[in-house]
């Protein structure tokens, strides 16, 4: 008669067992730690246009070009350029904006200088280092596209995940509900909390680290309290955790006749 099998046998045995929760539509800040039942496919381009890397000058590659050969290009700082901003004017040729990180690349610009590149002289910027072609510049949908699949059925839930769908516009996101895990301890020697520990008794301190350890990964804990060595009580708590999604019992498991 076998007596033990490995932990990885049990651990098959159990998710044999196990079928899909249902899934349900929560708030992304309630799907902290949970798993997504749905793909999430993005209706928007990040970032949604042209945006400077850098706080400096947005230019015509082609103007800075004289000042490749050592003197720096000169060039009149035809307006400003903010993040916030939606609509500007057109960068014309022999132009520079000054232009801000995160601000909206003008029409007709196709690099960015760092301002540390740069030296303001009046109503004039002065190029030092002459740009790449879009140097400097994030280009709309970098980040992500319309119709990209960014997180994928199963994903958990986490601190990065909750940052990409707010980016998103999503404010409710398809999810497996929460598992219910009945954690049950069983012994006369223990004791709640803040029981009376006389007489050689113990706190029933397991089932608070297994409660933590649910929600610590997304589970919904539910205290069963303590069964005493009696297979009625014992019967009596597992039946109460019947409408739970798993039980989880801690003592009372060895060959002992209680």
């Amino acid at each position: 008669m076998r007596e033990a099998i490995s932990v990885q046998e049990a651990r098959e045995a159990v998710l044999a067992l196990s079928r899909p929760l249902a899934c349900e539509s929560a708030p992304i800040f309630d799907a902290l730690g949970r798993c997504l039942a749905a793909p999430v496919v993005s209706s928007r381009r990040l970032p949604p246009r042209d945006a400077s890397a850098m706080d400096g000058y947005a230019v015509r590659v082609e103007d800075c070009l004289a000042g490749a050969s050592g003197a720096p290009a000169a060039l009149p700082v035809a307006f400003e350029v903010a993040a916030g901003d939606v609509s500007g004017p057109e960068l014309k040729p022999g132009e520079a904006a000054r232009i801000f990180t995160g601000a909206p690349v003008p029409r007709g610009a196709d690099a960015v200088v760092r301002q540390e590149d740069t030296a303001r002289e009046g109503d004039c910027v002065r190029i030092h280092v002459c740009p790449g072609p879009r140097e400097h510049i994030r280009d709309a949908g970098e980040d992500v596209e319309t119709g990209d699949r960014v997180l994928e059925t199963g994903a958990r839930i986490g601190p990065s995940e909750i940052g990409v769908l707010a980016s998103l516009g999503r404010s409710l996101v398809q999810v497996y509900r929460r598992p219910r895990v009945a954690i049950l301890s069983g012994g006369d020697e223990l004791v709640e909390i803040d029981g009376d520990v006389s007489g050689g008794r113990i706190v029933a301190s397991n089932a608070y680290m297994l409660s933590a350890a649910c929600r610590t990964l997304g589970a919904e804990p539910i205290s069963l309290g303590i069964a005493e060595d009696r297979p009625e009580s014992v019967e009596q708590q597992f039946r109460a955790a019947l409408s739970a999604d798993c039980i989880v019992s801690t003592a009372g498991v060895s060959v002992g006749d209680h």
